[in-house]
């Protein structure tokens, strides 16, 4: 274990302990860093953070069948698709089974993250004590950091982020309110579905600037992302099988009420609701084009309509941002852009790992346990990865594979096939161990930091 390099972990959400858990198997030295109190990231509702997304009814859109770790089953009398409070609950025990709690440092977040200059990592902590590590695993997830538009004018009534919203009285009252929902994803739709219900908001419009394909969470009464198309499948079948069953299934957008999207399905991250449909159908929820501006209680809109609004809602993203690194060359471009080998590792920087820095369809929360098998075996010496000349091709060949099918947009550069990306990763691992034993199973980082466990 001495021999063994020095990591440090950047977060305690599900990429993180996952990490923990797989260098703990593999008897990798880490200390792992978490501001909040507890575990569990973006599912820790009301997180002390500030940084969680969650909100009272958000279930997650991620069947059981698909979001359960591989040697921690999910309990057995949960449903198909699990509330908030029961995940969190899951992450917890599944840190507790596996001894976890006690190597996590709570309370205590990483505020800068530097290469020295003989390649080791330079670690602040917000104690204000400087730690150095062999390699540095970015944990922080991607969802914490709220994107808003700008629009000329001012809006004269509370206008929020939906990272800020709790509940239909949190932080705004809505009871009676005429409210615009900004965006098309899904936390859009559950909000706006759950606004919508009577005796809530009085008016209900969701404005955006396109129209997209609302897909169900069922399909022929089980989970949707149990058809998920196999792996072997040549994509452009698989994807064209799928779009002609969803298109036969929900029939056209407009019949609901709503714009006609300007692509095919699945050639935009999924919106799933499994209630949006039946209230915009019901006129509980109105459409509405691309703000323009904003004009005191007044909102207009593309085509130059105007309604009197009480209260905004941007469901409109997140940026990707990681504010311990100065280094403009490890954070995204304007573009969102962020490309990485296998989405893990940058070329040229071979102690740092970025841990579920994907959208994977149809499941995020056991992505980073499936990266962790490459990353263990890596710091062991048991896989070597391919020349960065080499890294660079394949990156550009994966991005191709997985965002070819998307339009252009900043929602969509970090987009991943679960499914595809999975067995490739152990494609690339079995290629790995074969270049790690020609090459002597040397560690390709070696233990120089010399620190003890925290």
């Amino acid at each position: 274990m001495s021999q063994l390099p020095k990591a440090c972990i950047i977060g305690a959400g599900c990429s993180g302990f996952t990490t923990a858990k797989r260098l703990k198997d593999f008897g990798i030295p880490y200390d792992c860093f978490e501001v909040s109190d507890d575990i569990g990231g973006n599912w820790y509702f009301k997180n002390p953070n500030g940084m969680s997304a969650c909100y009272e009814s958000l279930h997650i859109d991620t069947s059981k069948w698909r979001l359960a770790f591989e040697d921690f089953p999910v309990p057995a009398d949960w449903p198909d698709f699990p509330h908030h409070a029961q995940l969190l609950q899951y992450f917890k025990d599944y840190v507790d089974h596996f001894g976890l709690r006690e190597t996590i440092t709570f309370n205590t977040g990483v505020e800068k993250a530097r290469r020295t200059p003989d390649g080791l990592w330079s670690v602040t902590l917000s104690t204000g004590e400087t730690r150095t590590y062999d390699v540095l695993f970015v944990c922080n997830g991607h969802h914490w950091s709220p994107r808003i538009p700008e629009y000329p004018g001012e809006f004269d009534g509370p206008a929020f982020h939906s990272h800020a919203y709790s509940d239909p009285f949190d932080p705004v009252d809505m009871r009676g309110k005429n409210v615009v929902v900004v965006g098309m994803g899904n936390s859009a739709m559950d909000i706006a579905s759950e606004l919508a219900q009577r005796p809530i908001a009085k008016n209900l419009w969701v404005s955006a600037r396109r129209g997209v394909w609302v897909l169900p969470k069922y399909m022929n009464g089980k989970p949707a992302d149990k058809s998920a198309m196999p792996s072997w499948m040549p994509r452009k079948l698989g994807l064209a099988m799928a779009r002609r069953v969803i298109k036969k299934t929900l029939g056209n957008m407009e019949d609901y009420g709503l714009p006609k999207p300007d692509h095919e399905p699945l050639e935009a991250h999924p919106s799933v609701s499994g209630e949006f449909l039946t209230r915009a159908g019901c006129g509980d929820i109105k459409f509405k084009p691309a703000i323009k501006a904003l004009e005191g209680k007044r909102v207009r809109f593309a085509d130059d309509s105007v309604e009197e609004v009480d209260a905004i809602v941007f469901a409109t993203g997140y940026d990707m941002r990681f504010p311990f690194f100065d280094d403009p060359d490890l954070v995204p471009d304007a573009d969102h852009r962020l490309p990485l080998f296998k989405r893990m590792m940058k070329p040229g920087v071979p102690n740092l790992f970025y841990m579920a820095l994907a959208q994977p369809l149809p499941t995020l929360v056991n992505f980073a346990e499936q990266q962790t098998k490459l990353a263990a075996a890596y710091l062991a010496g048991r896989y070597l990865p391919p020349s960065p000349a080499e890294m660079e091709t394949i990156i550009a060949k994966d991005e191709q594979t997985h965002l070819g099918q998307y339009y252009q947009s900043k929602r969509h550069t970090i987009q991943v096939d679960f499914g595809t990306y999975v067995d490739d990763l152990h494609r690339e691992i079995a290629r790995g161990e074969k270049r790690a034993r020609a090459a002597g199973n040397s560690l390709p980082v070696p233990a120089r930091a010399g620190l003890t466990a925290a």
